[in-house]
């Protein structure tokens, strides 16, 4: 049976509204993704009333120090029967000391999605994009597996300047940092598109209830973030997320 004509009118428009770069979540079928500091307050019985919600991700670790939140946060996600990720915050010094603390935090979890957090070009506060290479590096030796990168649109910029498709950066997945409702300027030179794209977090929105994404449970100061693709296809890739 065919649409009517103002039906496939509605739908092309509709389509064209929603894509990876102009407010995926407003498809209802992508999975969302909260990455949670230890001072988010979460209230797990309302948030798991939003079937998107499938995944936390919580960072592990900063430098070659352990986060004090990390193993409570975990163990509650799992508790709740959530997917859990951690990241490792990058810093100054050496990145394979760094790489084994984030293993020996992580202890092994084949379940858990790994994330390199680099925040900054500065390389008095942030890891370099070289030292960053070989954090991936070590990670992939010790688990087999590639984190992903997470990044905001200057260090992506950089990332591609440097870098191309065949590089060890493409290997992993991308986790884009970007406080606003679509992409207009996105550098596909070395991922051809994101895993995750981080889009809300106190940045953009002031107000719990007036984010771009409220997700029920959590205050206006939460990270969220969007998955491109369904929550049946989160679960699949989990934790190999690219």
């Amino acid at each position: 049976m065919r649409l009517p004509f103002f039906l496939c009118i509605l739908s092309l428009k509709l389509s064209a509204q929603i894509s990876e770069f102009n407010k995926p979540w407003e498809d209802s079928t992508k999975a969302i993704i909260i990455d949670a500091y230890s001072e988010n307050k979460i209230d797990w019985v309302v948030l798991k009333t939003d079937k998107r919600v499938v995944a936390v991700i919580h960072k592990a670790t900063q430098g070659e120090k352990a986060d004090p939140g990390y193993s409570t946060r975990k163990a509650i996600t799992k508790q709740q029967g959530l997917l859990f990720g951690s990241y490792h915050l990058a810093t100054p010094g050496d990145p394979i000391r760094q790489a084994d603390c984030y293993l020996e935090m992580t202890d092994g979890d084949t379940t858990e999605l790994l994330a390199l957090d680099l925040e900054s070009l500065d390389s008095t506060k942030h890891m370099t994009l070289a030292n960053a290479e070989k954090f991936i590096r070590r990670v992939f030796e010790a688990t087999g597996r590639y984190p992903i990168v997470y990044c905001n649109r200057v260090l992506l910029n950089e990332i591609s300047s440097r870098y191309n498709n065949t590089s060890l950066f493409a290997k992993c997945g991308l986790w884009y940092s970007r406080m606003r409702s679509d992409i207009p300027d996105y550098n596909a030179t070395v991922w051809p598109g994101y895993a995750l794209w981080q889009f809300s977090c106190e940045i953009n929105c002031k107000t719990t209830g007036t984010c771009l994404y409220n997700v029920p449970g959590t205050a206006y100061d939460m990270d969220v973030n969007v998955y491109n693709g369904s929550v049946e296809e989160l679960r699949r890739v989990w934790p190999s997320l690219k």
